[in-house]
């Protein structure tokens, strides 16, 4: 973030105030305490109210989300291409081997975040593996002794010491990377930024505190912070490395713009998907269905290549593995959960019941969005009360995880060990589908073999073919109730948490009872019910069909299941969307994040532009006074300012363009300052500056207004705008239906919008559209009688 906040409204501050009252009895407030409300309304009932609204009644020019689980000032993203006198000059000049080094660097990066990213989640495996392998070893040789209560004494131990640490670093270190992070990558990339979402602190605890709270024994996944790992470490590497802990690169140059590091952060976002699931295509599919607002052919070829890398790297680190060099870490392939010696032939039935899996997917996934929603609304109370009651809650849920993983097994029989199996029956210091427990050799534990097991050891033995008698009915039934409340209660503590792998686990629960309960009547086994249940769950949370289809077959190797997959899928899906929106949906408009739909709200077909616009409209001339400039920016939030020139400049007012705020700052910080009014030529201002001066600085390093020195006769002084304006600003006229508008702003990743009026004779520009202006609660706030009946 460049150190300014978010210009929401451009005109006027979100309780109604005009900018020349604030600009007298306020002052600047961009350092404020207030959140998100132009929400508080009462005519507002019909929307989904966001977190923020609680004890908060107003808010000024900068608009406040929840990142993580604290709240924070956002900004938005500008992917308009400035096009001003001096980047043209640039453009210009550029020769042919800097073009060249430019495609060149974006290919490297490429490379680079592949790299990064594989062996990031290739150490995510390894040390869970370890740490998790450790404590159930630990347990499993107390066990075996008969010290039953110690057992459980170093077990809980071992996941309330995990999730404290893990808690702790979050509350403390990095707030921002609590949760899933994939809601706040899906809002980066629509261009939304906040405050260290993709911070090295961040990076840092979304790593080490992924580990910690998956070997904690929590019903959560490393897929979702996988996500956000990766796209920390393509911001990491896009901005050119980190200057407050010493770590830039110089070469990076090139790479200053909004655009440029949204397309990284997309093959970072994509490279952890392909890291957590081992599925290079899913990752792709994914940034292309779920996380990405913006995509083209060359940000395709990119983005695969870099999950191809991710592929390539983790299959090296896997084989080197496999020699047992790896301490606990398991020595499975790239595919995780392979059921391709299954039989997928499939006849009526099994069709009829795989509709039906749909159909509860459907019903279960809506519920289970529905749950989130208050339960996150719930923890929300207690983590805003400080980081001491995040780690309390954090170690209240690990107790309750133990409990269960640990209790429940003891009302499970002791099941004699099938014959003609190929593994060792039972499982003794080892992940095995066979759990002893407390059982006499030669049987096993089935309850034990799913609680006391890692979450992908317990979807591999979910997965498994050919063990249709492995697991009773009732240990199933119980399972799945167990994971889908401890999933549910688990997600919105400050600890970095994915939902793929609790919504997998479930959905597999489920799906394998449907294939125990079908026995003889289909030719399908457990396992790949397992699997289509899983899908149907996903599909019916998550809401993405595409992406979810691919990974789930590049986790198990079976294509011949693909069209079983996409049709359970299809179902789920859309018997989920009769109910809520997606669970990433919901906690995008949770936080507070304003995300802007691809399509605009039925409402906005009846307005037009310049219904939402409105003044007093803070412009500048073309030949500006200092200290107008300075009083501007100190009084007011606004990003972006109208250029407009008078006479003597011109016959009659003429609108120049837009000029930045980082940009001003940038200029009056060079000082190139005039005595009298009058334009300065290019050639004179190409001697003090160069396009790259004003290049979009990374996180904390563009200038700011407090490092301004301009002496006090310096403010009569005058400075020209014209250089630096871009010249070619997308305008729309103040006719132009909302609807149209709000379709253009997105599709075209805008920052801001100019009206301009329908008729001559009249002010060359009306106002500024931006995305708060498109924004459900500030339109319905102004027209309270357009509110829909239902829901939004």
């Amino acid at each position: 973030m460049e150190g300014e906040m978010e210009d929401h409204g451009e005109r006027r501050d979100l309780a109604g105030n005009d900018i020349e009252s604030m600009m007298e009895g306020r002052g600047n407030e961009m350092n404020n305490d207030y959140y998100y409300a132009s929400m508080v309304s009462d005519t507002e009932k019909g929307i989904q109210q966001p977190l923020l609204l609680r004890k908060r009644t107003m808010n000024t020019t900068s608009q406040i989300a929840v990142v993580g689980a604290n709240v924070c000032p956002i900004e938005s993203l500008d992917y308009e291409i400035v096009e001003n006198d001096l980047i043209k000059e640039d453009w210009r000049s550029m020769k042919k081997v800097q073009i060249f080094q430019y495609v060149v660097l974006k290919w490297t990066l490429a490379l680079l975040i592949g790299l990064a990213t594989g062996t990031v989640g290739f150490f995510n495996n390894l040390a869970v593996e370890n740490i998790a392998g450790f404590k159930f070893v630990l347990t499993n040789n107390l066990m075996l002794e008969h010290r039953y209560l110690l057992a459980f004494v170093a077990y809980a131990s071992c996941n309330l010491v995990l999730a404290a640490a893990a808690a702790a670093l979050c509350a403390y270190v990095a707030p921002a990377a609590a949760g899933s992070g994939i809601p706040e990558v899906k809002a980066y990339l629509n261009g939304i930024d906040a405050h260290s979402i993709l911070a090295p602190s961040t990076l840092f605890v979304k790593i080490f505190g992924s580990i910690l709270g998956v070997s904690a024994g929590f019903v959560v996944g490393k897929e979702g912070p996988m996500v956000h790992t990766g796209a920390c470490i393509a911001n990491l590497l896009g901005q050119g490395g980190s200057r407050k802990y010493h770590l830039t690169c110089r070469w990076l140059r090139y790479f200053k713009s909004d655009r440029d590091r949204r397309d990284l952060i997309t093959c970072g976002a994509a490279a952890g998907v392909a890291g957590a699931f081992r599925a290079p295509v899913g990752g792709v599919l994914f940034a292309l269905e779920e996380a990405a607002s913006w995509w083209r052919s060359a940000l395709l070829w990119r983005t695969f290549f870099t999950t191809a890398v991710v592929a390539v790297v983790l299959r090296g680190f896997i084989g080197y593995c496999r020699s047992g060099k790896c301490g606990l870490f398991g020595k499975g392939g790239l595919i995780m959960f392979d059921v391709s010696s299954g039989v997928t032939t499939y006849n009526s039935t099994d069709l009829v019941a795989v509709i039906f899996l749909g159909v509860i997917g459907g019903v279960l996934g809506s519920l289970y969005n529905f749950f989130v929603d208050r339960i996150v609304r719930t923890y929300s109370i207690v983590n805003e009360k400080g980081a001491p009651f995040k780690i309390l809650l954090a170690v209240t849920i690990s107790l309750l995880t133990s409990c269960c993983s640990y209790g429940i097994p003891w009302f499970g029989s002791c099941t004699p060990c099938p014959s003609n199996i190929q593994e060792q029956c039972p499982a003794i210091g080892q992940s095995g589908n066979f759990k002893n427990f407390q059982c006499p050799p030669g049987h096993y534990n089935d309850l034990a073999s799913l609680f006391l097991n890692t979450n992908d050891n317990a979807i591999r033995n979910l997965f498994s073919s050919g063990t249709n008698n492995e697991f009773y009915i009732s240990t199933l039934f119980i399972f799945f109730a167990s994971v889908y409340c401890l999933g549910l209660v688990t997600y919105g503590i400050a600890i970095p948490s994915g939902l793929f792998i609790p919504v997998i686990l479930a959905g597999a629960s489920y799906g394998r009872i449907v294939g125990t309960l079908l026995g003889s009547f289909t030719e399908l086994n457990a396992g790949l019910f397992a699997v289509l249940g899983a899908a149907s769950f996903l599909g019916g949370t998550m809401r993405m069909t595409v992406s979810v289809c691919i990974i789930l077959l590049e986790l198990t190797n079976n294509l011949l299941m693909l069209p079983l997959v996409m049709l359970v899928l299809l179902i789920s899906k859309t018997v989920a969307d009769c109910f809520n929106k997606g669970v990433y949906d919901q906690i995008v408009k949770l936080k507070g994040l304003p995300y802007l739909e691809a399509h605009a709200e039925p409402y906005m077909r009846h307005m037009v532009a310049g219904d939402v616009v409105s003044g007093p409209l803070i412009t500048f001339s073309g030949v500006e006074k200092v200290g107008n400039i300075i009083h501007a920016l100190k009084m007011t939030g606004h990003n972006g300012f109208p250029v407009v020139d008078e006479p003597p400049f011109t016959y009659a007012p003429e609108l120049v363009g837009l000029v930045l705020r980082s940009h001003l700052l940038v200029l009056l910080k060079g000082k190139k300052f005039t005595r009298e009014r009058e334009s300065t030529r290019l050639s004179e201002v190409l001697q003090r500056f160069g396009a790259f001066d004003f290049a979009k600085a990374g996180s904390g390093k563009g200038v700011k207004l407090e490092d301004l020195d301009i002496l006090e006769e310096e403010m009569e002084l005058y400075v020209d705008l014209h250089p630096i304006a871009n010249k070619s600003p997308y305008t729309v006229v103040e006719t132009m239906s909302l609807a149209k508008a709000a379709v253009l702003f997105r599709e075209l990743g805008l920052r801001h919008l100019l009206v301009v009026p329908k008729t001559p004779g009249r002010p060359p520009i009306v106002g500024i559209l931006t995305r708060h202006d498109f924004m459900a609660e500030h339109v319905l706030g102004l027209f309270p009688h357009l509110m829909p009946h239902k829901k939004a």
